[in-house]
């Protein structure tokens, strides 16, 4: 039985509204310029504050619980970490009619990682998987546990079984796919996860992996969630790098995989029907699931 609950309800965040929560909480920055980022977010919406700042305001109670994990753990997890991620500068309160707490940011020069952008394929996996690797090995005494402030990153694959189950629409190697990564034992060995490394949060210059942002689900459990990208951007030579460099065992590579189905799912049940780009990729990374479970490549 899913423990996920009823979808979030967001609210709209406007430019000004911004500026009166810094004017009121921050004034020594009420002359910065506020504009919205371009693609700023669906968790959370982002705006530019000046040229080397972002605010970063949640969509929805149920992200703003992520707020005071990102400002108690960023600034320990960075020195730990060999690229930059986006350590808060200050913790905004609920103001000018926003109920929610919410952060303060540097702004991360880079452009968001896509598979046309990304110079060599083999180095960014290998880079990406070295990140992965640093995060995992840094202590977890204290880290929080999955739970609602990330939906359920680095906990059991049951937690999504239920959508799952409704998304698979009778597709049989796909079912196939999932059951085995349920199967698939974790050693309960609790690590470091981001909880959503995707393309949007892979920022690249010069097309190289230069840092890692929104850390809103990570937390300490399994980490298998953060190998999705291996089947939702790498390329096959990248996700061999990848694995070989994570040292990633069959277990954990399958409920890797289940992690990629159920995202991949969801996006294709939302989509069915429709021909843009976010279906025609959908569709492009459930083919690649596929055909990697069936060649083991």
């Amino acid at each position: 039985m899913s423990t996920l609950g009823p979808p979030p309800q967001r609210i709209a965040v406007e430019a000004d509204q911004v500026r009166r929560l810094v004017a009121e909480q921050f004034p020594q920055w009420a002359g910065l310029e506020v504009r919205p980022v371009a693609n700023g977010g669906w968790d959370n919406r982002t705006f530019h504050l000046g040229d080397t700042m972002s605010a970063r305001l949640p969509s929805a109670a149920e992200y703003a619980l992520a707020v005071a994990k990102e400002q108690r753990w960023l600034p320990a997890l960075a020195p730990q970490l060999p690229l930059p991620i986006p350590v808060p500068l200050a913790e905004g309160r609920p103001g000018a009619d926003f109920p929610f707490a919410w952060s303060v940011h540097p702004w991360l020069d880079g452009e968001p990682a896509s598979a046309d952008r990304i110079a060599d394929p083999v180095r960014f996996a290998a880079d990406l998987a070295g990140f992965l690797v640093a995060l995992q090995s840094v202590d977890t005494t204290g880290a929080p546990r999955p739970g609602k402030h990330n939906w359920f990153r680095g906990g059991t694959l049951g937690t999504y079984d239920e959508l799952v189950q409704r998304a698979l629409d009778g597709q049989g190697l796909a079912r196939e796919i999932w059951t085995t990564a349920l199967a698939a034992p974790w050693d309960g060995v609790e690590r470091w996860f981001h909880g959503d490394v995707a393309a949007g949060n892979l920022l690249l210059r010069e097309g190289k992996l230069a840092a890692v942002i929104d850390f809103g689900t990570c937390g300490a459990g399994d980490p298998a969630c953060d190998l999705a990208i291996a089947w939702t951007l790498l390329t096959a030579d990248g996700r061999r790098a990848f694995r070989a460099r994570l040292a990633v065992d069959d277990a954990t590579w399958a409920r890797g995989r289940g992690w990629a189905l159920w995202k991949t799912l969801g996006t294709c049940a939302r989509t069915r029907g429709r021909a843009d780009r976010e279906a025609v990729e959908a569709r492009r990374v459930l083919d690649e699931i596929c055909a990697e479970y069936l060649t083991g490549r």
